[in-house]
């Protein structure tokens, strides 16, 4: 393009000049004539530190994935027929991963025989569900798939007390 729009190094507009003209700007304040807006008529081109734009771009999107939460599937697996001490010690991990935030999938295996009978699969797992429901919520119902049941239950958000208020609480 012969003529570009021109905006300085502070945002300011300086107005539509010839590509020679914004190029020689651009070398006398020894900046980049970076191009923003290629689609305009006339593009847009900006003056500036291409390198500091691309540092501090990085730095936002490391910022960005910093502030992203990362949702972890732990899995439990589980028989139709279990033991009630085994059914506890698994109903504890599935506590303690709900406690540290994470999902649990929850999987029955079936063996055999097992598998004309998914009322036990249902039943275990709607008592699981009842068993930690001040922990976790179900996010997905228990779903047979194959020689398998599972249900999947994510942390329960529960707001935290109002520090604020338990402080003035503590004065009075």
């Amino acid at each position: 393009m012969p003529e570009v729009r021109l905006v300085g190094p502070a945002g300011e507009q300086v107005g539509i000049v010839r590509i020679e003209d914004a190029l020689r700007l651009a070398e006398e304040a020894d900046l980049d004539l970076v191009e923003v807006a290629p689609m305009a008529k006339p593009p847009v081109c900006k003056l500036m530190d291409y390198g500091k734009y691309k540092y501090e771009a990085a730095l936002k999107a490391r910022e960005n994935r910093k502030n992203q939460s990362h949702t972890v599937i732990k899995e439990m697996k589980l028989r139709p027929k279990i033991d009630p001490h085994d059914y506890g010690t698994k109903k504890g991990h599935i506590e303690r991963f709900l406690k540290a935030g994470d999902k649990v999938k929850v999987t029955i295996m079936f063996r055999g025989r097992e598998q004309s009978r998914p009322e036990l699969g249902f039943r275990l797992l709607a008592r699981l569900a009842e068993d930690i429901g001040e922990l976790g919520v179900v996010e997905a119902a228990p779903k047979q798939d194959g020689r398998n049941m599972t249900m999947v239950i994510a942390p329960s958000r529960k707001k935290p007390a109002d520090s604020h208020a338990t402080s003035e609480a503590i004065e009075e």
